[in-house]
């Protein structure tokens, strides 16, 4: 090959090359234009926390998710596999939280035979839309203290602290919760002003620590509660004797939590870990705690009463035994079950994962002891523990409680995708975290309205449930309603099935796409 020929190919694989290197750099530039209007558009949104803290690899949740679709039976775990919360369960409460359709295609992905599994018995003849009615009101205290709470909400919000959630997240729950007409349960971190923010109805608790109602020593101070009860948002008053995620165990807020403000609002110093007692140290007996009731009713003359993981339930008839002979003003107004299962942003596991009852076994065992006492009427249920879609709150009220409390619901209701980051300091949703940084990836208004939303859908869905039952209304829901599938995998009728049948696939059209 003479030189010529040489050098011509030369030249034509050098213009190649400067070519693709041409085509390359003209690319590049483009994907960077297109990662910078991802950044920047994603950044000013308000709507999606992920896209708005991450804006460039938060664009790639969505197309994952969407791909799962049609590769889940590859290499994605099924709807109803994962844990704490499946996708069934959180898809059905963004979707409620979004106001998009909840209705799904091709048939139901739950197996309708395993032990605990819920069936509804629909009536021949559903109640027709004309005839339906919203919840009846409910009233609390009447007849035994000065102030007493009438509701019709079925579906309110949990215990969750100032301190384990953010401000934005606790402004977004207080306007949503006022917009919804339902409660907010402070939890024991006190209460802030982005509680009273919206407006709400709000539910005090008083945790083992006192914080928000505590003196200089820590003690319960008169005083404080007087001053708390003055105020007319705050209707209630439950004293926490346990909570689900740990019982036996008191609230712990790891000290990177616990800022100026927080340490403010709790009265306890910035920085270091807010760990509360494991029990309260005014009492150790049954009448112990209803003196302790019996006196909070007295200095705020509102609704009182308290929460508690069932575990040992001799204490519960004693205490029964005891309001009879001492008298019905010395019963609590309300009692708060709360699930073994609960949830909590720090526990140890040995708590979390082996003590207390589920709510399934705990539930009818306090409704039927109270009704065995003849209190039914005088002492109202409320429950708590995973029950965040339609058909879970509606096996609730036919179970027989007046109340249906969650948090976790509310939570994914506000951004949260489960993941597992609540006692870092690190949720990328900015619901559970102070860093500013990921906070403001969590926008209140937007949230607000998502909150409302899902309080609105599920006390619709759980009307539609109650209604093909034959019944007006949810709190007309009786456990002839329901049957349960026992372990021979036949369904029983929840009235007889053995109480220690948990409804763990109780999911009624929760299934649907984030």
């Amino acid at each position: 090959m003479d030189l010529e020929a040489v050098a011509a190919i030369r030249n034509f694989a050098v213009n190649v090359l400067q070519i693709f290197a041409l085509l390359f750099a003209f690319a590049l530039v483009l994907l960077v234009l297109y990662v910078l209007y991802m950044y920047l558009s994603d950044i000013s949104q308000t709507k999606h926390a992920i896209r708005r803290n991450f804006p460039v690899l938060g664009r790639f949740r969505y197309t994952f998710e969407h791909l799962g679709e049609f590769f889940r039976q590859y290499f994605y775990a099924l709807d109803r596999e994962e844990l704490p919360f499946n996708r069934a369960q959180r898809s059905w409460v963004y979707r409620a939280a979004k106001n998009v359709d909840s209705t799904v295609a091709f048939g139901s992905t739950r197996p309708l035979n395993q032990p605990g599994d819920v069936i509804f018995l629909n009536h021949p003849f559903p109640t027709l839309e004309k005839d339906a009615v919203p919840p009846e009101e409910v009233t609390v205290g009447e007849g035994y203290v000065r102030e007493p709470y009438s509701t019709s909400s079925i579906f309110n919000i949990s215990g969750m602290s100032f301190g384990a959630l953010s401000v934005p997240a606790v402004t977004a729950l207080s306007k949503g919760a006022a917009k919804a007409g339902i409660w907010l349960n402070t939890g024991e971190g006190g209460l802030s002003p982005y509680h009273l923010v919206g407006g709400c109805d709000i539910v005090f608790q008083i945790g083992t620590a006192k914080y928000g109602v505590r003196d200089a020593e820590g003690n319960l101070s008169d005083d404080k509660l007087r001053a708390l009860a003055q105020r007319p948002q705050v209707k209630m008053f439950e004293l926490k004797l346990s909570q689900g995620a740990k019982p036996g165990k008191g609230g712990i807020l790891p000290g990177v939590k616990v800022t100026e403000e927080i340490a403010r609002v709790r009265g306890i110093p910035v920085g270091q870990p807010s760990i509360s007692p494991n029990g309260h140290p005014e009492f150790s007996s049954v009448d112990g705690l209803l003196d302790m009731l019996h006196h909070i009713r007295e200095v705020t003359g509102k609704p009182t009463g308290f929460k508690t993981v069932v575990g040992a339930s001799g204490w519960l008839r004693e205490m029964c035994e005891s309001i009879q002979l001492r008298g019905r003003e010395y019963a609590p107004d309300f009692i708060t079950i709360d699930s073994a299962d609960g949830g909590s942003g720090a526990a140890p596991q040995s708590l979390m994962d082996y003590m207390g009852l589920p709510i399934n076994r705990s539930l009818p065992l306090v409704v039927d002891l109270l009704a065995e006492y003849g209190l039914r009427d005088r002492v109202k249920v409320i429950c708590s523990g995973k029950l965040l879609t339609p058909s879970m709150v509606a096996w609730a009220l036919a179970m027989g409680a007046d109340f249906v409390n969650c948090a976790r619901g509310f939570m994914f209701a506000l951004g949260c995708i489960q993941a597992m980051q609540c006692n870092k300091n690190t949720c990328p949703t900015g619901v559970t975290t102070h860093n500013p940084d990921l906070q403001r990836g969590l926008d209140p208004v937007d949230k607000a309205e998502r909150v409302y939303n899902y309080a609105r859908n599920m006390t619709r869905e759980v009307g539609i449930i109650a209604h093909s039952c034959g019944v007006a209304e949810p709190r007309q829901l009786r456990r002839h309603h329901v049957e349960i599938i026992d372990e021979r995998g036949m369904a029983v009728p929840l009235s007889s099935a053995a109480s220690n049948v948990k409804p763990q696939s109780v999911i009624a059209s929760d299934k649907g796409v984030t």
